[in-house]
């Protein structure tokens, strides 16, 4: 995790982060572009996701009748990834072979055709998309607590966008939003594995290198009001089980308080796994697991602390027991908030959790793929300093720090509360959904 990172920014602006590993014969190569959906203004939501499809379907020099086999061919794997505040794209592969991907991400960066064909064809997938997610009682009540939550900040809408701007985005409005944000100056290129950092570097600069930098992106500026009371709502929809959301305001991961309220997330729900692959650990020691599934209140709970530019939220989610009601199943978490708020929690509480997390942090770092992902992912909204500090900063928790962001951050007139209510139709045009 502390091997030496060479750091450089070429002169079109494109940063890249370097990092030898000669544990087995292989290359991990990331491209992150600074753009997501808090990018995305009414009438565009879900572009950045689109976007990104259509980077998988070709410029002249890679068609996309050949992308999928010539990477494969070669033995690797490749994806890519669109969130609110990036999208990013990634090659793992023979270390001998890792060639074919630098190539190929210096060429999609400037070359990819958008055809119109292909945007129909994609418009057809996304919203398939979409319809499948409407399916999942989990979507349907986290798109409305998070559309309850932000009323002004673009977090607002979920990553995939909303189901009419989806009918109606055009092949410029795509291709117009490729060419603002796919740029060198709005880029990170993180690579991670068995390569010689001199002759890697100068490989990158010949690629990379000549691109144009592009202009600046314009950023949306729209910081979300203070929230002045507990909102609740409701969603029907099919099927058998209840679930409740409670959302909570959450910090930026640059803020310092992330790390005690890291810790905070430990203790009550077990830890949030920040990394992109690898599993997580169990939650069966945690508060809430306790205090609601043991004592038959819910099936299930889990929560969610993930890492942004801009405060998004912390979420408990919690499957409600069937012979149990709804009422008290959240007057159980209430409880469990309340008695971290109000009794200081012991050092050996504090260490448990700061164990456990630093544990889901360490083993999901470990192989390649995953140390290429934090070199970038962590520049998406701090430095890689963040990554290599983390585990120290959570060590430095103490229960002060614990009870005292509980009491700023999980008081209940600033979250939002969303309840699931199954109506066991079968038609999903039946089920609706009402916000109260």
């Amino acid at each position: 995790m502390t091997d030496k990172v060479t750091q450089t920014t070429l002169s079109n602006g494109m940063k890249v982060l370097l990092k030898e590993i000669h544990t087995a014969p292989l290359i991990s190569s990331w491209v992150w572009y600074r753009v997501g959906s808090r990018d995305e203004v009414s009438g565009r939501t879900g572009i950045s996701h689109w976007t990104e499809h259509m980077q998988f379907k070709g410029t002249p020099q890679f068609p996309s009748s050949i992308l999928d086999k010539a990477i494969s061919r070669e033995g690797g794997t490749w994806n890519a990834f669109t969130y609110l505040d990036w999208t990013t794209y990634f090659e793992t592969m023979p270390s001998d072979k890792i060639d074919l991907a630098l190539r190929l991400e210096a060429d999609r960066m400037v070359n990819s055709l958008f055809e119109e064909g292909e945007v129909a064809s994609e418009r057809t997938v996304i919203i398939s998309e979409r319809e499948g997610h409407e399916n999942e009682p989990l979507f349907l009540l986290g798109e409305a607590v998070q559309q309850a939550a932000f009323r002004v900040h673009p977090y607002h809408h979920e990553v995939i966008g909303d189901m009419a701007d989806l009918h109606t985005m055009t092949r410029a409005d795509l291709y117009g939003h490729y060419r603002a944000y796919y740029t060198p100056g709005n880029a990170v290129m993180a690579v991670a594995g068995d390569f010689d950092t001199k002759k890697m570097l100068a490989r990158i600069k010949e690629l990379f290198e000549a691109l144009p930098s592009g202009s600046t992106p314009a950023r949306l500026s729209r910081s979300e009001p203070v929230q002045r009371g507990e909102v609740r709502l409701s969603v029907e929809g099919p099927g058998e089980t209840t679930y409740v959301q409670a959302a909570y305001r959450f910090v930026p991961a640059s803020h310092p308080d992330f790390f005690a309220l890291s810790v905070l997330d430990s203790l009550l729900a077990g830890p949030s796994n920040l990394n992109m692959f690898g599993g997580g650990i169990s939650n069966k020691t945690s508060r809430l697991y306790r205090a609601l599934v043991d004592k038959e209140l819910a099936v299930s709970i889990s929560a969610g602390a993930q890492a942004t530019v801009d405060p998004f939220l912390y979420y408990f989610t919690l499957t409600v027991h069937p012979e149990r009601k709804t009422e008290e199943a959240l007057a159980a978490l209430d409880a469990e908030i309340r008695r971290v708020m109000d009794e200081l929690v012991s050092k050996e509480d504090v260490a448990r959790a700061i164990k456990q997390a630093r544990a889901l942090f360490a083993y999901g770092s470990e192989n390649i793929t995953n140390q290429a992902f934090w070199l970038g992912y962590a520049e998406m909204f701090a430095t890689y300093e963040w990554f290599l500090t983390y585990l120290d900063k959570l060590a430095a928790v103490t229960p002060q720090d614990v009870q005292r962001v509980a009491r700023e951050y999980l008081r209940p007139q600033a979250r939002v509360v969303g309840t699931y209510i199954p109506t066991q139709v079968e038609d999903p045009a039946q089920s609706g959904v009402v916000e109260a």
